[in-house]
């Protein structure tokens, strides 16, 4: 750590202070990605919301680095693992509340996009099935303005919960978060999902599960299921396709190491056999380079690349 203090001295600290909270030191971050790829955390630890604000507020205090992560669903971490503590938002932060009478659902930020799709089915709330088959949790859907089947995160959120970084905790509203294409204004200005407010429509119980089964078949039909990724790994570039491009450029089954461009669908790339995140990031820069030279369109990673030495 760049500190003055050691990762065991700041793993010693926080385990005496946050007695009721598990901490793990130099945790192998494949174990916490869908990509099932990265070196190890520093400190690893996956807390309930309410012991997220004290302990947010200690590491800033202190200077500690950390970074906050949820299901490791769009994540690629670097070889060399994450300096600091990987604060993961995950099974301890994920209840759902629904309010039927209001058309409303509150979920935490590690609760699972798919899960609160099928707690809306159930109450027979509609608006939230394009959700049902994205792998990846609530708050980072938020921050990243998750989308599919033509509906995106913004169409139904009413405001999020956000920690900011002097510890405060407040509601954002919808039109303050500026969500568009995989954007948002968490991104430039540091602050985190706690939970969001999700405004949803009454519907139909049996049509509401008949789209979201729609949705399943499509996903088994189109997408490499089977292997380990972190989904599209590519933005849409305007006007176009990334999956398109890339299969066009030739490189359908493209493969560094043990990672490949999917066979089955070119926007994605998978850990077909035991690939390291220096195999996903050199794969990327060829596919990047061979479309460019092609048809002179630069692909950005839909993939959020994190860890230490990944520029």
């Amino acid at each position: 750590m760049h500190n003055i203090f050691s990762k065991e001295e700041v793993y010693n600290k926080l385990k005496q202070l946050f007695s009721e909270v598990e901490f793990l030191l130099d945790e192998p971050m494949k174990k916490h990605t869908t990509f099932r790829i990265g070196g190890p955390a520093d400190i690893y630890v996956e807390p309930s919301i309410s012991q997220m604000v004290p302990l947010l507020r200690y590491l800033n205090e202190n200077q500690i680095p950390y970074i906050v992560i949820g299901n490791g669903s769009n994540l690629l971490v670097s070889d060399e693992g994450i300096e600091g503590v990987v604060i993961s938002l995950g099974k301890k932060a994920s209840s759902i509340e629904v309010d039927k009478e209001d058309s409303c659902i509150y979920a935490e930020a590690g609760a699972m996009l798919s899960a609160v799709s099928s707690k809306a089915a159930g109450a027979g709330l509609t608006g939230l099935e394009f959700a049902s088959g994205i792998p990846g949790s609530v708050g980072g859907a938020v921050y990243m303005n998750a989308g599919a089947y033509g509906g995106e995160i913004k169409d139904v959120l009413e405001y999020a919960e956000i920690l900011d970084n002097s510890g405060q905790v407040k509601e954002v509203p919808v039109d303050e978060l500026d969500l568009s294409y995989r954007h948002s204004a968490l991104m430039a200005n540091p602050g985190f999902v706690l939970g969001a407010k999700l405004k949803l429509a009454p519907g139909n119980v049996d049509e509401i599960k008949a789209t979201i089964e729609d949705i399943k078949q499509k996903r088994i039909e189109k997408q490499p299921l089977n292997y380990p990724s972190a989904g599209s790994t590519f933005k849409r570039p305007e006007g176009y396709f990334a999956g398109k491009l890339i299969d066009d450029a030739g490189l359908r089954g493209y493969t560094v190491g043990g990672a490949q461009v999917s066979e089955k669908h070119c926007g994605f790339v998978i850990n077909k056999s035991e690939a390291t995140a220096a195999d996903v990031l050199q794969l990327m820069k060829d596919v990047d380079s061979k479309v460019y030279e092609k048809f002179g369109v630069h692909l950005s990673p839909e993939v959020r690349i994190i860890g230490r030495n990944v520029n």
